[in-house]
């Protein structure tokens, strides 16, 4: 997992040219104009999901992990936290969906391993295969804007 800004995406740059792409897309475009909705740049290899939602608590979401697509997050405006664990050991509370690429994982079995993580506008996180994660939390309700650009492995 890599948390930062955008002030500092050319350092990640080098791991692969989709999370480069990926990355210069979200410094380059204005998400405030953007409507919610898919919206693809490279076809099933680079999509952009942009949506707004309101946090909840961690108690009633779920540990998510993707073995097809790397998520790289951003917050374009308000503040949520994420959970985050490295898969190991972990048993899924819900079997691998393909279609869907996630597996999910109890709150509850996890709890006392997970980090949570201030997640502000501004700020990206890119989660990879082996990094349980948690979006979406907060302990009380916010309303959050976020782009997730999927990048195929």
């Amino acid at each position: 997992m890599i948390v930062d800004t955008l002030n500092n995406k050319d350092l990640y740059s080098h791991i692969s040219p989709r999370i480069a792409a990926a990355l210069a897309h979200l410094a380059e475009t204005d998400f405030t104009k953007v409507d919610i909705g898919n919206y693809e740049l490279d076809g099933k290899n680079l999509f952009v999901i942009v949506n707004d939602y309101e946090t909840k608590p961690r108690e009633v979401e779920p540990f998510e992990v993707h073995q097809q697509y790397i998520d790289v997050q951003y917050v374009v405006s308000g503040e949520e936290e994420f959970g985050y664990l490295p898969l190991a050991e972990q048993t899924p509370s819900k079997p691998y969906f393909a279609k869907h690429d996630y597996a999910e994982f109890d709150y509850e079995n996890n709890k006392s391993e997970a980090a949570f993580i201030p997640f502000k506008a501004g700020m990206f996180a890119i989660f990879f295969p082996q990094d349980m994660h948690m979006p979406g939390t907060s302990t009380s309700p916010q309303r959050v804007r976020k782009v997730v650009i999927k990048v195929k492995i």
